[in-house]
C-alpha cells in the first residue's frame, strides 16, 4: 500500500472517531464539534500537568523540612531546658590546684624531672587594675558582661569542629572556662561539656559577673607555672602586684594565657614571634574598642611586644635535661593536653629517651675541637622503624640558653643528596650506574655552578657521585636529567621525613636544592629521615612521648596510636642503603671514618658554604666578592642496620651538626685545621663517640642486598679527575684522617685554618662545600 493510501484510511478512521464523540455530546454540526474536540485536544496537550505536580511536591517537601526545624529547635529547648533544670552547681573543685606533672625516661622508673613550680596567689578584683581585667576581656570573651556565660557562636563553631572529626573544644567564654577548672574535670567528653554549658549559665544567673572574674583571674593559667594574673606578673616581668603592670605588659598576660605554649614568648622562631605579635595587637585593639586606652595608647604599645623579665627557671630545668623537659613539654601541647593539666594536672609522662643512650651522647660531646669558642653541637639519635626519639644533646645547659641545637633547622648542605637519589631511582628512568657529569662547572638555568675547589671528575655514576660528593654530578642529575626534578627531590624528601616548610616548597624552583643551601631540617628531622631508609621504607613520626598516664578514670594515650606507613618500597630503600654504604666503604668515600665502628654503615657528609654574619656587611660592600667562602653548618647523618620491624628495631639513626657564633651563622672553618670544617671530620668523630658505646656487643647486622636487577652491571663510565686545582690546598692538613684514623686529631685547631683556599665567586648561587676533608692525590675538596 502506497504512503497516501495509508494516510488516506487513517484520515477517515480519525474523522469516525470524531462522529462518534459528537454524537455522544449531543452536537449537531459534525465540523463545529470536531473542531471542539481538536481546541479541546490542543489545551490539553498545551498544559502543564506534570509541572503542577512537581510544584506540589517541592512544597512539600519544603514543608516537611521546616517542620523537622521547628521540631529540632524545640527538641534542643527542650533539652536544654531540662538539662538547666535537672543540673546542680557543685560544690567547688579545692582540689583544681592538685598534682605536678612528672616526666620519667623510657624506663617509666627514673625521673627526668618535673616542668613548673606550682605558683598560685590570689588578690582581689579590687587589687586588679581594669586594664588589666579589660586586656583578659579583649582577649577571652568580648562579650562577658552581657552574654548568658555560653557562647552560642562558639557553640556552633564547636559542634562544627566536631562533625569534622577535630577535637572537642573547651569552653569559648570567661564563664565557662572557670567552670571547667572550678567545678569540673578536665576531660573533654561530651557529657562534660553539656554540664559546663549548664552550669555556666546557671552560674551566670547566680553570681555577680564581678565575683566571676575575680575567680577566673585568680584561677586561670599564664604559662611558667603561674596561675592567676599576680603570679603571672611576677613569673613573666617580675611585678608580685597586679598594679604595677603596664599597658602593654597586661596586654601580653591576656595573650599568653590563650596557649602559653603556642604564644611562646620565650621562641626564638620568626612565625611564633609574628604569631605573639599579632596576637598582642589583637588584645589591644580590643582594649581601644572598648574605650579601656586611647589611639594614642594604642599607637605606642602596639609597636612592639614589652621586654620579658622572667625569674631564673628552677634547677630542674638545669643542664641538658632542661632540653628534654621543654621538648616533651611541646609535644604534649601537639598532643593536645591542654597546659594547665601539662603542668599541674598530676599526670605521668613517659618519654622515648633512653637514660642510658642519653648519658653515652652527654658523654660523646668531648670527642670535639678542643678550641671550643663559639661553637654548637646538635645531636639526635633515632630508633629506625619507631620515631622514638632515644637520645638528644640541645646544648649544655637550657638555664644558660634555650636555644636547641638538635631541632633548630639549618642549612642540610649535601646531606641532602640522599634524597636526590632516592627521588632518581624512584623515577624508574636512572639506576645506580646510571652516569653523570662530574666536570666543573656546569650551567644551570643560565647559571655556572661548581664543585667545591672547581674539581673535574668525569663521567661518574650515581654511585660514585655519592660517595665523593660531587656537586656538578647532582646539578646533572636532578635539574638536568630528572624531569622536573627539583620538585620531585622534594616530594621524596617529605615523604620519608623532612617536614614540609616554607623554605623547602621554595626549593621545588630552586636549582641549588640539591645541595641544600637554605633552612630545610635540624639533626632530629634529619635523623628520623634518615631512619626512614634504615628501616626499609617505614615511616613513623618522630616524637619524644610514649605513654600519657591520665589520673582518674581519663583515658590514656601512647604512641601506638601514631601512624606506620610504608612510603618508599623496600627495594628503593635497599638500594638508597646500598649506595649510602659506599660513603663509607668506597676507597674516595667522605665518610670513610665510619669504618672505625667496625660494623656496616650507612650515611652521608653534609657542608653548607656561605657568608657568616661577621662577613656580611664587608660582603655587601664588595658586591657579592665573599659569596661562598664561609663554612656555616657541617653534618655528619649516618644509621646501623637491625631493622625487622617496630618491635624488632636494633638499630639507630644518629645525625651530628656542628654550628658556631650567637646564632649559628658564623664560620667555622677557624675551628678546623682542614681546607674548611668538613662533615667527615669532627662531626663523624662525635657521632663515633657516641654510637660505638651507645650499639656496644650488639649483633652486627647487615643491611640487605638490592635485587639483581638493581645491581647489575652497566658500562663503565669513564672516570678521570683532573689534577688537583691551583686552589686546593699544597699541604694536607696534620689532623686530616686516613684510612684508619683516631678519634682524636694529633693537633690542636688554631683560630685561623691552615692553608685555607679562596673559593671562586659565583654571583648569587655560590659554592657550597659538602662534607669531608679532602684525601691527597684526588682532589675531592668538594666533599
Amino acid at each position: 500500500m502506497t504512503p497516501s493510501g495509508r494516510q488516506g484510511r487513517y484520515d477517515a478512521w480519525r474523522n469516525r472517531e470524531r462522529y462518534h464523540i459528537a454524537r455522544t455530546l449531543g452536537g449537531n454540526d459534525f465540523s463545529e464539534i470536531v473542531e471542539d474536540c481538536t481546541v479541546s485536544e490542543g489545551r490539553r496537550k498545551a498544559a502543564p500537568v506534570r509541572r503542577r505536580g512537581k510544584r506540589h511536591w517541592a512544597l512539600r517537601v519544603l514543608g516537611w523540612l521546616a517542620a523537622l526545624f521547628f521540631l529540632g529547635v524545640i527538641a534542643v529547648t527542650a533539652v536544654f531546658f531540662i538539662g538547666y533544670q535537672t543540673t546542680d552547681i557543685p560544690d567547688p573543685n579545692k582540689a583544681f590546684a592538685t598534682n605536678t606533672t612528672t616526666v620519667y625516661f623510657s624506663d617509666n622508673k627514673t625521673p627526668i624531672g618535673s616542668f613548673f613550680d606550682q605558683n598560685r596567689r590570689s588578690v582581689p578584683l579590687s587589687q586588679i587594675p581594669k586594664t588589666v581585667q579589660d586586656a583578659v576581656i579583649a582577649a577571652e570573651d568580648r562579650t562577658f558582661w552581657t552574654n548568658p556565660g555560653i557562647s552560642p557562636s562558639g557553640m556552633a563553631r564547636a559542634a562544627f569542629n566536631i562533625a569534622r572529626g577535630q577535637q572537642l573544644q573547651g569552653g569559648s567564654t570567661i564563664t565557662q572556662q572557670y567552670v571547667k577548672i572550678m567545678y569540673l574535670t578536665q576531660d573533654r567528653t561530651f557529657s562534660r561539656k553539656f554540664s559546663e554549658l549548664f552550669i555556666a549559665t546557671k552560674l551566670s544567673r547566680q553570681k555577680d559577673k564581678k565575683e566571676i572574674l575575680e575567680g577566673y583571674l585568680n584561677t586561670i593559667y599564664f604559662g611558667e607555672g603561674a596561675y592567676g594574673v599576680a603570679a603571672a606578673g611576677d613569673a613573666y616581668f617580675s611585678k608580685a602586684n597586679p598594679a604595677q603592670l603596664s599597658i602593654g605588659e597586661a596586654a601580653l598576660l591576656a595573650t599568653v594565657l590563650n596557649n602559653p605554649t603556642r604564644f611562646d614568648t620565650d621562641s626564638t622562631e620568626p612565625v611564633v614571634k609574628q604569631r605573639v605579635l599579632d596576637r598582642y595587637r589583637y588584645v589591644l585593639d580590643g582594649m581601644k574598642q572598648t574605650g579601656t586606652i586611647t589611639e594614642a595608647d594604642y599607637a605606642k604599645w602596639s609597636k612592639a611586644v614589652p621586654p620579658i623579665h622572667k625569674k631564673k627557671k628552677a634547677n630542674r630545668f638545669k643542664g641538658v635535661q632542661g632540653f628534654l623537659l621543654d621538648m616533651a613539654r611541646k609535644e604534649l601541647s601537639r598532643l593536645g593536653v591542654p597546659d594547665d593539666q601539662i603542668s599541674g594536672g598530676g599526670l605521668r609522662i613517659t618519654t622515648t629517651f633512653d637514660k642510658n643512650l642519653q648519658q653515652k651522647m652527654n658523654a660523646s660531646i668531648a670527642e670535639r675541637p678542643k678550641n671550643k669558642g663559639d661553637l654548637h653541637i646538635g645531636m639526635a639519635s633515632v630508633r629506625p622503624g619507631t620515631g622514638e626519639l632515644v637520645a638528644m644533646y640541645g646544648g649544655s645547659d637550657y638555664l644558660a640558653s634555650q636555644l636547641n641545637w638538635a631541632t633548630l633547622r639549618a642549612r642540610p648542605g649535601s646531606s641532602f643528596k640522599p634524597f636526590a637519589v632516592a627521588a632518581a631511582l624512584d623515577s624508574g628512568d636512572f639506576n645506580i650506574y646510571s652516569t653523570f657529569q662530574g666536570d666543573s662547572p656546569i650551567e644551570v638555568q643560565g647559571l655556572k655552578l661548581k664543585n667545591e675547589f672547581n674539581d673535574d671528575y668525569g663521567d661518574v655514576t650515581l654511585k660514585q657521585a655519592t660517595e665523593q660528593s660531587i656537586n656538578t654530578a647532582f646539578y646533572d642529575l636532578i635539574d638536568k636529567q630528572l624531569d622536573n626534578g627539583p620538585s620531585k627531590l622534594v616530594d621524596m624528601a617529605e615523604k620519608v621525613g623532612i617536614p614540609k616548610t616554607t623554605a623547602l616548597e621554595r626549593g621545588r624552583n630552586n636549582p641549588s636544592t640539591v645541595l641544600g643551601p637554605d633552612p630545610y631540617a635540624s639533626p632530629v628531622e634529619m635523623a628520623n629521615a634518615y631512619a626512614t631508609f634504615a628501616a626499609e621504607g617505614m615511616y613513623v613520626p618522630v616524637h619524644t612521648i610514649k605513654k600519657v598516664d591520665y589520673p582518674g578514670n581519663a583515658k590514656d594515650w601512647t604512641d601506638a596510636q601514631l601512624p606506620h606507613k610504608q612510603v618508599i618500597s623496600k627495594e628503593l630503600a635497599d638500594q638508597v642503603n646500598y649506595v649510602l654504604q659506599d660513603v663509607v666503604e668506597g676507597p674516595k668515600g667522605t665518610g670513610k671514618l665510619a669504618k672505625d665502628l667496625d660494623r656496616p654503615v650507612a650515611g652521608k657528609t653534609g657542608t653548607a658554604g656561605g657568608v657568616a654574619v661577621e662577613h656580611r656587611a664587608a660582603n655587601a660592600k664588595c658586591d657579592g666578592c665573599k659569596d661562598g667562602s664561609d663554612t656555616l653548618t657541617s653534618w655528619w647523618t649516618g644509621y646501623t642496620a637491625g631493622y625487622n620491624s617496630p618491635t624488632d628495631s636494633k638499630g639507630l639513626a644518629t645525625s651530628v651538626l656542628y654550628r658556631a657564633g650567637k646564632t649559628g651563622e658564623s664560620d667555622l672553618d677557624p675551628f678546623s685545621d682542614d681546607a674548611a670544617f668538613f662533615g667527615g671530620n669532627w662531626p663523624l668523630r662525635t657521632w663515633l663517640a657516641y654510637m660505638e658505646p651507645a650499639l656496644g656487643d650488639t649483633d652486627k647486622a647487615e643491611f640487605p642486598e638490592p635485587s639483581d636487577d638493581a645491581l647489575k652491571d652497566s658500562p663503565t663510565p669513564t672516570y678521570t679527575p683532573s689534577n688537583t686545582p691551583s686552589n686546593t690546598p699544597s699541604n694536607t692538613p696534620s689532623n686530616t684522617p686516613t684510612n684508619t684514623p683516631t678519634n682524636t686529631p694529633t693537633n690542636t685547631p688554631t683560630n685561623t685554618p691552615t692553608n685555607k683556599p679562596t673559593k671562586t665567586h659565583t654571583p648569587k648561587w655560590p659554592t657550597i662545600p659538602t662534607g669531608g676533608p679532602p684525601t691527597p692525590g684526588n682532589g675531592d675538596g668538594n666533599q
